[in-house]
């Protein structure tokens, strides 16, 4: 993965309020601590655009700032087809993210959807969406996320 210029990743989750953004946080987090923040630019977005402009789901801004990450700031968005371009790697947190991705009208840029976890070396780890249950759900979501950022920011070293 190491290259000349950044690597951009695109997270992607159903809504854009509980996964994705959480990893946006937790990946850029990891990056710096690793001192690899310019290696790369990280954004999030959602398949569906039910929450466009909202803030992050308050369960994945309390569970990132209690592992000192601030993602209060960032604002849910639909996935764009101009971000298969953008982007060098577009990873969706379950498969059902993917198998959307894929079949979203940029077919000449499939090769850059992948599974996180996967994509991380992990295997097929899916992170399940913690919306409707509680902060367990939560807890366990940034565990696995943390889990692939640190895996997926250690192969660029």
């Amino acid at each position: 993965m190491q290259n000349e210029h950044s690597t951009a990743i695109l997270f992607v989750c159903l809504g854009n309020i509980c996964r994705s953004p959480l990893a946006e946080g937790v990946f850029s987090h990891v990056a710096a601590d690793l001192g690899l923040s310019s290696d790369f630019s990280v954004d999030s977005a959602g398949t569906g655009g039910w929450h466009v402009g909202s803030a992050p789901d308050p369960r994945s801004i309390a569970i990132a700032a209690k592992h000192g990450i601030d993602i209060s700031g960032q604002s849910c968005r639909r996935i764009a087809d101009d971000d298969f371009e953008r982007f060098d790697l577009i990873l969706g947190m379950d498969r059902s993210n993917v198998d959307d991705l894929k079949a979203s009208g940029a077919h000449r840029y499939r090769s850059k959807v992948d599974l996180f976890c996967g994509k991380a070396g992990l295997g097929p780890i899916e992170i399940p969406d913690p919306y409707y249950g509680g902060d367990d759900g939560f807890a366990n979501a940034y565990r696995v996320i943390r889990e692939a950022s640190v895996a997926l920011a250690g192969q660029a070293r």
